[in-house]
């Protein structure tokens, strides 16, 4: 299979469900292989993480929409995700990610460590109240949506009341993100960016009026104090894009970890008896099972990548799961082993866009998975689980489960 016939490939519903085999197929080719005149795509490791680094490889910016899709900007979602910091080169990047950092330093995050866990408990309590009568609980519903919008939601200033809407909302609006392939698909997404757009616009008015001690009053002020620094549409734009990124990375996380407990129970069973192992489990969860498979560049100029030439104006597919796949830098990559020594996968991206909610997602997931193996430990997949039909975002849509009979009534 050629390149691009992978590639093709890739965006069809079997390709999306199942991608690895294309991404060894490009990898017959090469870790960085040209695809078409102006088009390269990235499979290994050390490609993928040199370019992330790269400065002279930028995000698809507005500009970069502009020459290859003149008609993006009618479209509400492509426009808020493009005044966020996700879609934006320094300066303006540098800017924006400067006003938010520092509420997600890895200080910061520890320090949410009893937050994660009193919910993760309490979530735990409301499973086995639905569960009580052995009933399925769709985990993804009832567990690896609420604690990450929960915690995500505290630290935005978001009201708890609030936060079980935005799961249909960002679950629309997120396919913006899979890249501009197809415009028709973009209605929904842009009626869940017109709601969420709506929403902030009601929680500026109110901060004005009762500020608090979250983020989202820090980014009212900014912007009220000078325009400038932080206008609406970026102020909009950034707060959809920490909401969205969050919770939704962190449930597909979240979703995956159980699944492959499922799969492995002798890790099922040590990650309830001992906490140490939980974070080598959780990166190779992230690993072998990225919430983000794949990202892009273009090159601003001739750009020289691990000895390959790329030239201006060309579009570099980052491929971060293949890259967390590669022979290269991870011995028998197909192999689940949470023992894996140096483990370090892009799957969080790398270089200035490196995700500024990664220590948080580890956190929530190591906290949380032990906890929720602990409490049931007759916890067992009840069948029909479904995903979504995603190829960048992708994941589990529902989960049942049901909690058996060892449940107990109340976190231990």
């Amino acid at each position: 299979m050629r390149p691009d016939e992978a590639i093709a490939a890739l965006v069809t519903p079997a390709g999306r469900r199942n991608p690895h085999p294309h991404y060894e197929a490009i990898r017959e080719h090469g870790n960085l292989v040209p695809v078409k005149p102006g088009l390269f795509a990235a499979v290994g490791h050390a490609e993928c993480l040199a370019a992330l680094r790269e400065q002279r490889l930028l995000v698809q910016d507005e500009t970069s929409h502009d020459i290859s899709h003149p008609g993006w900007r009618s479209h509400s979602s492509l426009r808020g995700f493009t005044n966020s910091m996700l879609y934006r080169n320094p300066p303006d990047h540098t800017r924006m990610r400067r006003l938010v950092a520092g509420a997600f330093t890895a200080r910061r995050m520890l320090a949410l460590e009893p937050v994660v866990t009193a919910l993760t408990d309490r979530l735990l309590d409301r499973m086995a109240e639905l569960g009580a009568d052995g009933s399925a609980v769709d985990f993804m519903a009832e567990f690896a949506f609420r604690l990450p919008v929960g915690v995500i939601g505290a630290l935005l200033g978001v009201p708890e009341s609030d936060q079980v809407w935005f799961r249909e909302v960002a679950a629309d609006v997120t396919v913006a993100l899979e890249g501009i392939t197809n415009l028709e698909r973009l209605t929904a997404a842009d009626a869940a960016m017109d709601e969420l757009t709506a929403y902030f616009q009601e929680q500026f008015r109110h901060r004005r009026e009762q500020p608090g001690d979250d983020l989202l009053t820090e980014l009212v002020r900014v912007h009220d104090a000078d325009p400038g620094t932080l206008d609406e549409a970026e102020l909009v734009g950034n707060l959809v894009l920490l909401l969205v990124a969050g919770f939704d990375t962190t449930t597909h996380l979240l979703g995956s970890a159980l699944a492959t407990a499922f799969r492995h129970p002798e890790h099922a069973e040590q990650l309830r008896g001992d906490p140490d192992f939980a974070a080598g489990y959780v990166e190779e969860t992230l690993r072998l099972d990225p919430p983000v498979q794949a990202t892009s560049r273009w090159a601003q100029s001739d750009v020289d990548l691990l000895g390959t030439a790329i030239p201006a104006g060309t579009r570099v597919l980052l491929y971060l799961a293949a890259a967390n796949r590669d022979p290269d830098r991870f011995p028998r990559p197909h192999r689940f082993d949470p023992h894996r020594p140096a483990n370090k996968p892009l799957s969080f991206g790398g270089g200035i866009h490196l995700c500024l909610g990664a220590t948080l997602a580890r956190l929530e997931a190591r906290v949380a998975v032990p906890r929720l193996l602990r409490r049931f430990p007759q916890l067992a997949d009840a069948g029909g689980a479904t995903y979504r039909d995603r190829l960048i975002v992708p994941g589990l849509e529902r989960f049942p489960v049901v909690l058996g009979t060892g449940a107990t009534t109340s976190a231990a």
